[in-house]
């Protein structure tokens, strides 16, 4: 026997679909990639009272680290941070029971570069951020990594000893504020009417070496340049449309993961 729709009482398919869509959880928001004011407040207060008297008021009194510049020992990413202070590190640092707020708060403290008024970036998973870069970040498509990539964009094989969590957050956002001079997009015109686009890499008082848009290393005699102009805009497109939040919290984390040969 065919059953059609009008013989069929839908009312209880219709009941069990809603209290469905009323139990199951929310689809988790994108979470912000920046701490708040008062988690840095936070941080100031329990760092002046439990982290200063080792590592001094600018963070950079224990050798090989720098808290105020992001530079550890071993530590990446957040939650490296986090199992340091609940570990410690023998034999000289201990342990210490911080409540969460207060864990959260020295991490943003350091993450905002000591400055009580800063923005402090979150720093996510490395191997999330190393799966982006190469895929839907598609970042390998410019930028070379230990020897791996093209040589249109600069080389980020020790980017993490350069930068910042926060350089490296608005290099990615804005990209174009965020540019040095030297990365400046250049376009050089010969003497002999040759036109040449691309990357300066190097310069000196002769001449000057470009890797044009093909990849290729160009180098112009100074003698031989009609005219040159550096460009405004960065070559490199925001990522803001492309990647949630999070996702650029861990590109943060595998670009400071980068330190070349240590």
């Amino acid at each position: 026997m065919l059953m059609t729709l009008s013989s069929v009482d839908l009312r209880p398919w219709i009941v069990r679909a809603l209290l469905t869509a009323v139990l199951l959880p929310a689809p988790a928001l994108a979470q912000d990639h920046t701490y708040s004011s008062a988690d840095i407040a936070t941080g100031v207060r329990v760092y002046g009272a439990q982290c200063q008297l080792c590592h001094g008021a600018n963070g950079d009194t224990v050798a090989g680290v720098n808290l105020r510049l992001g530079r550890f020992r071993r530590a990446v990413t957040d939650d490296d941070l986090a199992q340091v202070l609940a570990k410690g590190v023998p034999p000289g640092m201990p342990s210490f029971t911080f409540s969460a707020a207060e864990v959260t708060g020295v991490i943003a403290m350091i993450r905002a570069g000591f400055d009580p008024a800063g923005t402090a970036v979150k720093v996510g998973h490395i191997g999330r951020g190393q799966a982006l870069f190469g895929g839907k970040g598609a970042c390998a498509t410019c930028h070379r990594v230990t020897g791996a990539g093209p040589l249109t964009a600069p080389d980020l094989s020790d980017i993490g000893a350069l930068r910042t969590p926060a350089a490296l957050q608005r290099a990615m956002l804005e990209p174009t504020r965020a540019m040095p001079p030297i990365n400046r997009p250049m376009t050089i015109q010969t003497t002999a009417g040759r036109t040449i686009r691309g990357r300066r890499v190097n310069e000196d008082t002769f001449s000057m070496q470009l890797v044009d848009d093909t990849g290729r290393l160009v180098t112009v005699l100074k003698k031989d340049i009609k005219s040159f102009e550096a460009g405004k805009t960065s070559p490199m497109s925001s990522v803001a449309k492309t990647l949630t939040p999070d996702e650029v919290a861990d590109l943060v984390a595998y670009l400071l993961s980068l330190r070349g040969a240590q």
